[in-house]
Order: structure tokens, then sequence, then C-alpha cells
């Protein structure tokens, strides 16, 4: 497999996409959603689909929801884009594809278009585009627009990836997660929208599921979700419509190419695979993981290639800047198996000691192992989703972690991070969300010894709104993880990285209040990792 690709064997295949320990429970429902009514395969839709519309006219502006870019390779981008004049209503879109013209310039004013083409919006797939432009220059500055009829869209900025292997002395990019609507303003994405990046990374839980009923944080709603939990394809669209009507939100992707991957309530909070963990049956959760999938590839600049088919949506993939840096985006929900010990703060139980309980599967784990031995950058990153570092939960060695965490698969842990060390990786550094809280951590090939080596770095971002439920609780813990060398519950907002050949530096940026859409940002504290020495100091 060459660097910047999809992997070189497609998962979607049912024998590499479903964990053996998923077999009995998902199968049987995931055949079951793919011969639901209403669901024609990409083949049947494309065989019966009529001329797109040339010439539409909208009952309203149909780029209320604003452009995107992601995926930089060298030569190119994914630009994205959706035609929905009523965004909250299912689009507002007639059942008929709607021919979408697209421009790529190298001057914001477009006096110097470099390339151009048309599109089809198509009305199965929520009239989104998806446009794979190849042909561009290496590590510089675009500009984009999409047009359908005589409306224009907003315009974007993107930027290519360096070239392949090629010296590069600085890269600069932001990292966030866990924008929960209901639970505050996106001020920290203004902010984000305004630093000088090269690419933003974003780690999970783009949209909530939740209903204003039974979100987490009930008591501290700052703007309600409209209607309840998300079920069907139409809530799950409407519900990224909802959020990327927020124009912070619209202002950080148009400055910028994301690099995405999904965590737990772009479906449902905590589930694992084909396993709900709130007790829904496979034959009902299976069918809402299909709708959730689908939304998700309608409204994120991913390429056509990872277009979902059935419960099934290829997002792990290796992203490389020039001879600096390479990141190894994973999938840590589609793959998992049940959780051994279930999702919540316990004692550690037998089950998650058993070599075959996965939280990426077999198919990925040996791809991630493969990547990371056949890299030759000076960085290697590993993009993800939950904490990797042991987080001991009650003091005294009760010996009692949460299981939807890493810690409740150590045994494929061991296995991440024994390679690391006997591989001799070049200076891992993992990025992880989920947790709504910041913690830096050292990796370490053994956490049952404190004087096991340690072999990488690990940053966990606090989120972008999403509350922390017990903000104080965490330096609390630093006592029985001394591994573990800062933490904050309390701020939001997302991390800001520029990487050298000397060092990885990460800085915090916390927003003043989550509550107030004007709130301002700062650094609040800010790391280094030094080239050939594994572990992190303050800056």
């Amino acid at each position: 497999m060459t660097r910047h690709s999809q992997p070189a064997t497609w998962p979607w295949a049912p024998t590499n996409r479903i964990a053996r320990r998923h077999l009995l429970t998902g199968i049987g429902a995931a055949v079951l959603a793919l011969s639901l009514p209403g669901r024609p395969t990409r083949r049947a839709v494309a065989a019966t689909q009529p001329a797109p519309n040339p010439n539409p006219r909208f009952a309203a502006y149909p780029f209320p929801l604003g452009v995107a870019s992601g995926e930089p390779l060298p030569d190119g981008v994914v630009l994205w884009t959706r035609l929905a004049p009523a965004p909250l209503d299912g689009g507002g879109m007639p059942p008929e594809p709607v021919a979408v013209r697209w421009e790529v310039a190298a001057d914001d004013g477009f006096r110097d278009v470099v390339q151009t083409g048309e599109t089809v919006a198509d009305p199965f797939w929520a009239h989104s585009v998806h446009v794979e432009v190849s042909g561009l220059e290496p590590g510089r500055v675009y500009w984009y627009r999409f047009a359908a009829g005589a409306e224009v869209s907003p315009t974007g900025r993107t930027k290519t990836a360096p070239a392949t292997n090629a010296p590069l002395d600085r890269l600069r990019f932001a990292f966030a997660s866990c924008q929960d609507y209901q639970a505050g303003y996106y001020a920290a994405h203004r902010h984000l929208a305004a630093e000088d990046l090269d690419f933003v990374l974003f780690l999970g839980d783009y949209v909530y599921e939740y209903g204003p009923q039974n979100d987490q944080a009930t008591d501290q709603i700052v703007r309600p979700h409209p209607g309840g939990e998300t079920q069907t394809l139409d809530e799950y669209r409407n519900r990224h419509a909802l959020y990327k009507l927020d124009p912070d939100l619209q202002a950080s992707h148009a400055a910028f190419p994301w690099i995405v991957t999904w965590d737990d309530h772009e479906v449902q909070d905590d589930y694992a695979g084909f396993v709900s963990a709130h007790g829904v049956p496979p034959d009902a959760f299976t069918p809402r993981r299909i709708a959730a999938y689908q939304a998700y590839y309608e409204h994120l600049p991913l390429r056509p290639s990872a277009m979902p088919v059935g419960p099934d949506l290829p997002l792990y993939r290796r992203f490389g800047f020039g001879d600096l840096a390479e990141f190894s985006v994973l999938d840590t929900r589609q793959y998992r198996s049940p959780h051994p010990c279930g999702d919540y703060a316990q004692p550690r139980c037998a089950a998650a000691l058993d070599p075959a309980a996965t939280m990426t599967g077999e198919t990925q784990e040996a791809w991630l192992l493969d990547g990371l031995g056949a890299s030759t950058a000076r960085w290697n990153a590993i993009a993800q989703q939950v904490m990797m570092a042991q987080l001991e939960l009650r003091p005294g060695g009760r010996d009692e972690f949460w299981g939807d965490l890493w810690d409740g698969y150590p045994v494929a842990r061991n296995r991440i991070l024994g390679h690391l060390q006997k591989a001799k990786i070049a200076n891992p550094v993992v990025l992880t969300g989920d947790i709504h809280s910041t913690w830096i951590s050292d990796l370490k090939a053994n956490f049952a010894n404190e004087r096991s080596a340690v072999v990488a770095t690990e940053f966990v971002g606090t989120s972008i709104t999403s509350r922390f439920p017990f903000p104080a609780a965490g330096s609390l813990l630093l006592p029985e993880n001394p591994h573990i060398r800062y933490v904050d519950g309390e701020s939001r907002g997302y991390a800001r990285c520029e990487i050298t050949p000397e060092t990885w530096r990460t800085d915090l940026r916390a927003v003043s209040d989550v509550t107030d859409p004007e709130a301002t940002v700062s650094t609040s504290a800010s790391f280094l990792v030094e080239d050939g020495r594994p572990g992190v100091r303050e800056a």
C-alpha cells in the first residue's frame, strides 16, 4: 500500500469488516437491514437515474449549509456541499438529480481558475456533493465554490498536502472533538477558523443523537435539539443540518481542509459494532446504524470511495505530510467487540483479558501496525477516539476502570504499544477526543510497572462544547496514575499543534465561556515532545 491511500484491501468485505465475536449478533441483522424496502443499491440507483436537471429553480437559497473540503493529498482534495433550501425539513429538494458546477482557483477572487467541472447532486444521498479534485500543486492554498442554476455557494479555502517525502520544516494543525449543540455555542470554531493552520483533525462526536430530554447535561442545555433522539435517516439528516447551519462551524470548515473520523454519538452513545449499549436489539439497532452512517457520509467531506454500503463505511486511512509526519486515522467503533466488562466504570473482569477482545478489529489493527512499521516519517501520529492511557478510577489500588476506553481492551492496547516499542517507531504521538476534558500522558509499554519504558505521548483534547460531568475529579486521580502529566476538566476548546523536525508543540486553546457566543480564547497551557525522546514536558 502506498502512503496517502485508502487501505489496499478494502475493509468493507464482510470477512474483514465484522469481527468473529460480532457474527452471531450482527450478520443476520445486517442482512435483514440490507433487504429493507426503499434502500436500493448504488448500482440500482445509477441504472434508474434520470438526467440531472441543468437549470434548477429553488424555493430558497440552496447552499445554507455552506461548503467544506477534506482528505488533503499532495495533488488534490475533496470538495463538499449539499443542496438544502429547507435544511431542517429533509432538505426541501425535489426527488430529482441536479447538476452542480464547481471551480477551483489560485486566488480568492477567482481570476485564476485552475480547474472546473460538473457533478450530480443525487437525491438518494440527500443532494450532497463530494468532488475529488486531482492535478493540483502540492503544499499550496486554493479557493473553491459551487453553483447550481443561478445560485452560487459561499467560497471555501483549502490546502493540498506537501509532496510525498519532500523535506518539510513545519506543519500546523488543530484537533477537536465533541461538539454537543445543546451544551453551548461554537465560539471555539470561530477562533479556530482564524488560526494559521494546514488542516483540522476532527476526532468524533460531530453530532449528538440526544433529544433535550435525554442529554447527559439536561440541566445545562443552552440551545436544545429540536425533536427527540435521532433514530431514522431523516432525523439524522436534520440533526446534521442543524449543526451545519451554525455560522462558526461553517467558517471553520471553509477555512481549512478537514480530516474526520467518528466516535459513538454519530450513532448512539457507547455503541460497539452492531451492539447497542442501551439494550436495543440488533434487528432494530442495525437499521439505525445504516441511517446514521449514510447521514454522516452525506454531510462530511469524504471521498466517494467512503460511500457506505448498508451498515459499512470504510473510514480508517492514512495521510502523509512530506517527510515530517504521517497520520494513521482509526475507527474504534465500527469493528469493536462488545464491551467485555460493560461500558461503565467497574473492576476489570476476566473477559477483558481475552486476546480476541478488539477495539479496531483484526484487519484494521494489522493495517495500523504494518503502516507504522513501514513509515519513514519523523513523527507518527495515531488519530483515534477514546483514551489510550490507563486511568485507574479509584484511590488505594482498587483496580477500577472505564470499560468504554482502551482500559476495557487492555490486551489489544498492549499489542499496539508493544509494537511501538519493539519496532522502534519514530516519535509516536496519540491524539484522542471523547472524554470532554484534557489529559496528557506518557504511554507505557506496561502500565502495571511504574518503571516500564515510555513509548509514546497521548494528547487527549477537550471538547468544543460538551461538558465533563465531574470537572474537579480528574486531578484527584493523578496519584493513582503517575503517567498522567496534566489534566483539565474545566476548559472547552481545541488543541493547536506545531510540528518541526525537532519538536512537537501542543497549545491548549480554551474559550472563556461556552455559553457565550462571543467568548474569547486563550492558551491555557503548552507542552512539548522532543524528537527521539519519548515523554512530554510543559513548554
